[in-house]
């Protein structure tokens, strides 16, 4: 259970407080684990119908849905929705935001990829987390923008939303201090507190309380879909996240090997390495060694894929729009840019 905090002492007295208690949900086990915990808290406060769950889309980039030997294993998008209902929040209550923008009059699905192709640079720890605010945060913010204004007729003051979120101690140093409840929103229509339910809670404890709660966790974690190990991947979600470990980017390019030749064309042609450490085209090379972790599968990717690649061999055409600090110069990077179908 969540450490008490100097803002708030107790889950229940906080979840109390709150005109809306909204859990953002990956896909992913830590999401999970967290709502469990939250709306354990909204219960206990008698307060379950505030209860809202999120899904933040990132469409290709996410882990997709497979099929095999005739059993079809749901995507990151469809596995929040499940776990929405695994927690106990009716289907009115879930909400899955993608981004879009507009082209030739018609909205039209914006994708992190193409976004890093525009840009020319990659969101790495310690930079611009370019694949946070603006596709998870704001894109949730937005949606609840209608019950913000409906809900302030009947309230006096701004309204008091919690954020729920899965990060883990645990996960990463910049995460082991990451306060339990922080105030991230101040202003007259809205207060909005970051809430950190399964801060503390250990890798360990997660599966434990998965399994045992018989919760439905990504196929991704697995070996193989069905497998029940947990020898896969370690996150989910993104299943290209420049911040994912060594282990977890051998198996994307294992099991993703479109996506990963497409994050090795962004990063020649913006001449910027798709991690500080290892680019992905190293990444690539390595996946296919005898000692490589076994992919288990190779995704065979969906027509919202291959838009997506269109997306990026159209924007890799044009100058980046970002000056990268992080561009390595002609060389190295640039040596297999001739698959871009004339991208200069």
């Amino acid at each position: 259970m969540s450490n008490p905090s100097p803002l708030y002492g107790d889950p229940v007295e906080f979840a109390a407080t709150r005109h809306r208690i909204v859990i953002n949900l990956s896909g992913g086990k830590d999401g999970l684990v967290a709502g469990t915990i939250a709306m354990d808290a909204a219960r206990q406060a008698g307060v379950d119908d505030r209860v809202w769950t999120a899904h933040a889309s990132l469409g290709p980039m996410e882990w997709p849905s497979v099929t095999v030997d005739g059993v079809r294993w749901p995507s990151a998008s469809e596995l929040a929705a499940q776990h929405s209902q695994a927690l106990g929040v009716p289907p009115e209550r879930h909400i899955e935001v993608r981004r879009s923008r507009e082209v030739d009059g018609e909205r039209v699905p914006f994708d992190l990829l193409t976004f890093i192709a525009e840009r020319g640079d990659w969101p790495w720890l310690g930079r611009a987390r370019t694949c946070t605010g603006p596709w998870k945060t704001k894109m949730v913010y937005q949606a609840f923008t209608p019950q913000v204004r409906a809900l302030r007729r009947e309230t006096d003051g701004p309204l008091m939303f919690a954020n729920v979120l899965g990060m883990r101690a645990e996960e990463r140093p910049d995460r082991r201090n990451r306060e339990v409840w922080r105030r991230t929103t101040d202003n007259s229509a809205r207060v909005v507190d970051e809430w950190l339910p399964a801060h503390q809670v250990t890798t360990e404890e997660v599966w434990d309380r998965t399994i045992s709660a018989g919760l439905p966790y990504h196929w991704c974690y697995d070996s193989y879909p069905g497998a029940k190990d947990r020898r896969g991947s370690s996150r989910c979600s993104c299943s290209a996240c420049t911040l994912a470990n060594h282990r977890d980017l051998l198996l994307t390019a294992g099991r993703r090997p479109r996506l990963a030749e497409l994050c090795a064309l962004v990063e020649r042609v913006r001449q910027v390495p798709f991690n500080p450490n290892i680019t992905m085209s190293e990444l690539i090379a390595l996946s296919r060694r005898r000692d490589a972790p076994d992919p288990g599968l190779e995704v065979e990717e969906t027509e919202d894929f291959e838009r997506m690649e269109r997306d990026v061999h159209a924007a890799l055409r044009k100058p980046p729009t970002w000056d990268s600090k992080a561009r390595t110069g002609p060389g190295e990077l640039l040596h297999s840019a001739a698959g871009c179908d004339g991208c200069s």
